[in-house]
């Protein structure tokens, strides 16, 4: 009887570590299998979305015969650095990028400084009616530009601004169009203790001592994330710039690319090329910056 239990016994413990391992394995196959769909549906959702770079890259480096090849060649047979070059001596291709980079580094600075301060006093200041303001700031960026173009076009002709930098860059200044940034730092202020603002003001610091030495070093992630959406959208913008700018001197890299556009033909391999040269800027601005924006968006989304 006891050499039958002593057999059972160790039949049973078998069976248990059999179970146990089949367990184990059965719980890291799983784990295995999702990691793979999951880095598998990365991998072709981003070249899904780095196809069209690659054809333009593809493209700015192609003969004018092989542009219309059929079947179409990834990998051009001869590979034409000179289009970079046409492409920059055909336009005036430093005077744009220094009139964009102008307008964009102008319009973050008016973003930066105005938005917070809205967003501000929109959350952490108590006054009558902040509620409504802040419903209303919501509702100017709900319209489209569309809607608002002819009436602010009319007022800064009136104003005699246009064929000027100034349309491009006071509305930055009032958050007037920019309301989207205000509700980003808005969120990043909720966030901010309470406490921390009462203490402040026991000891006897005025709002705007509170908002410049103790609100404004903790939103840095916010203010690089609103910074990179604001260079980005000013940088690519051709509509703003097609409306109020009306001298090739003052010309922006958008409406600068537009040349390469005749009536019946397109200089396709140096307009590629060209937007090659203008896409480059904004992949090193994100390289670089790519964390700070990151925790940004984060943040700001973690309080209504």
């Amino acid at each position: 009887m006891q050499i039958q239990t002593s057999k059972e016994s160790k039949l049973d413990k078998k069976e248990t570590r059999i179970k146990y391992w089949s367990k184990r394995n059965n719980f890291w196959n799983k784990i295995f299998i999702r990691k793979i769909l999951s880095h598998g549906g990365l991998i072709i959702l981003c070249i899904i979305f780095a196809a069209p770079f690659l054809w333009m890259l593809s493209t700015s480096l192609k003969t004018p015969q092989e542009l219309f090849a059929f079947p179409p060649n990834i990998i051009p047979k001869v590979i034409r650095l000179d289009n970079y070059y046409k492409a920059f001596m055909e336009i005036p291709f430093l005077r744009y990028t220094f009139n964009t980079l102008f307008i964009a580094i102008a319009t973050v600075f008016g973003v930066v400084f105005s938005a917070p301060l809205v967003a501000y006093s929109c959350s952490l200041i108590n006054w009558r009616g902040k509620n409504i303001v802040f419903v209303i700031i919501l509702a100017t960026f709900m319209l489209p530009y569309q809607v608002t173009m002819i009436p602010v076009y009319v007022i800064f002709n009136h104003l005699q601004l246009t064929g000027t930098y100034w349309p491009l860059i006071l509305p930055a200044f009032t958050s007037a169009g920019y309301g989207f940034y205000v509700f980003l730092m808005r969120q990043f202020f909720m966030t901010i203790p309470v406490s921390l603002i009462s203490a402040a003001k026991i000891d006897g610091a005025s709002e705007l001592r509170i908002y410049l030495q103790i609100v404004l070093p903790l939103c840095k992630p916010a203010l690089t994330a609103i910074g990179i959406f604001t260079f980005l959208s000013s940088w690519s913008d051709f509509l703003g710039p097609l409306l109020y700018l009306n001298s090739q001197k003052t010309y922006t890299l958008t409406l600068g690319l537009y040349a390469f556009t005749q009536e019946h033909y397109v200089e396709w391999e140096k307009l590629m090329a060209a937007s090659v040269m203008f896409t480059i800027p904004i992949i090193i601005l994100f390289f670089f910056s790519q964390k700070q924006f990151i925790e940004g968006i984060s943040i700001t989304g973690i309080k209504g």
